[in-house]
């Protein structure tokens, strides 16, 4: 008998038909004599919904607050779910963040996890009730409610399956697997059979939606095998996100998939001191505020003087816009300019450790479709241009055409 923790995004439990569906197939995994942990979003929308009731009254709002509200999507679904489960006939129970001890920091919004006291989860698997967790909460050691990032339900998934030694499925509603680009934006996107933590984990940061960037970081350092398959056919084969060592062929995979990020800003403190410790008083009180900073470009130094440019969440805009011109009286920089409507697209594959070329081909496909590039970051697995978010789509087609991605 081996123990499967499975995890079903928001749209896979958006309406009572779809929790019906999801708990038909957990009741037939659980026919099939595995023991079963299930792992639940909120109703598909309802996490926007409660975020923009709370700015409706205060903006931004209090993080606090808002974990105790947002929080509350993830515990209807599960008591849904479970429900459900019981009315087929089948034991099952219901744990929330707090109840199975999913202890975290206090960085509320975007909290870490420290343990998970799984004492709760082992004593109702010997009991044969199939589990359902409220995935996304936490709790901090003060007893106060805290939320995993957006997201944060594979996080849970994936932490559930580490410290059980289990194996992990994450379903969903809107797509079947990995594929090199949105197929939304590209009808001959390619679903990947497997693709590597490093892979999943910069496509993740980078825009892709599909996994939470800190629920992959997780599961390559505690080597949780992922295996990404669709709610609406649960028996085909999804994408396995695996170790690099175990890909196939792996130096022939040169790209393995285009991604894009239209949820950033750029922010640019214009002629500032070119001294040592500037950067240091701009980028700690950001830092600070749990604000993470993507990109960076500092412009030559003329007569003393640079400007110096970063990105940051589009969500974070308005607290970084106040910190950075909060720095920059204190600085006595000139001024500070801001754009969010930008958008940040990137190659990624482990191939391209190996390969050269691939910037300039990146670079000369955006000028031929006249894109004008604003930054530029690299990894050795990705390269990342911010562009004008108007020509995000036509920039990816062209880039997944350029690479031959399609099927």
């Amino acid at each position: 008998m081996a123990l499967i923790v499975q995890k079903y995004g928001g749209t896979s439990v958006a309406t009572i038909d779809k929790i019906r569906r999801v708990a038909k197939h957990i009741v037939n995994s659980k026919e099939k004599g595995d023991d079963i942990l299930v792992v639940v979003s909120a109703m598909g929308g309802e996490t926007n919904r409660l975020i923009e009731l709370s700015r409706s009254i205060m903006d931004p709002p209090d993080e606090r607050e808002l974990d105790v509200i947002t929080s509350s999507g993830e515990q209807v679904s599960s008591g849904l779910l479970t429900m459900m489960i019981k009315s087929m006939g089948y034991d099952a129970i219901s744990f929330q963040g707090h109840q199975v001890r999913i202890i975290t920091d206090n960085a509320h919004s975007k909290a870490r996890i420290v343990r998970i006291d799984d004492e709760k989860i082992k004593k109702a698997l010997t009991e044969g009730k199939i589990i359902v967790v409220a995935g996304f909460q936490g709790v901090e050691e003060e007893g106060n409610v805290t939320t995993l990032g957006r997201g944060g339900s594979d996080l849970t998934a994936v932490a559930l399956a580490a410290v059980l030694n289990a194996s992990c499925e994450l379903y969903k509603d809107d797509v079947d697997g990995i594929y090199t680009i949105d197929p939304g934006i590209c009808e001959n996107a390619r679903k990947l059979e497997k693709i590597s933590y490093d892979e999943m984990l910069e496509m993740s940061s980078l825009g892709s939606k599909v996994l939470q960037a800190r629920a992959v970081e997780f599961a390559k350092k505690y080597h949780v095998p992922i295996h990404v398959r669709s709610t609406a056919k649960p028996d085909e084969k999804g994408t396995w996100v695996i170790e690099e060592e175990e890909m196939a062929e792996l130096e022939k995979i040169v790209i393995s998939g285009v991604t894009y990020d239209k949820d950033q800003a750029k922010i640019t403190i214009i002629h500032v001191s070119d001294q040592p410790g500037i950067a240091a008083k701009l980028f700690n009180p950001l830092a600070d505020e749990g604000i993470l900073v993507d990109m960076i470009v500092q412009n030559v130094s003329t007569e003393g003087y640079t400007d110096m440019t970063f990105t940051v969440p589009r969500t974070d805009f308005k607290k970084a816009i106040k910190i950075t011109q909060g720095v920059a009286n204190e600085l006595g920089a000139k001024a500070v300019t801001s754009d969010d409507k930008i958008a940040k697209v990137s190659l990624v594959g482990v191939g391209m450790k190996t390969h050269s070329g691939i910037a300039s081909r990146m670079f000369s496909v955006l000028a031929r479709e006249g894109i004008n590039i604003m930054m530029i970051s690299t990894s050795e697995i990705k390269i990342s241009c911010v562009i004008d978010e108007k020509f995000t789509e036509l920039a990816v087609r062209a880039l997944h055409d350029e690479f031959e991605l399609g099927d």
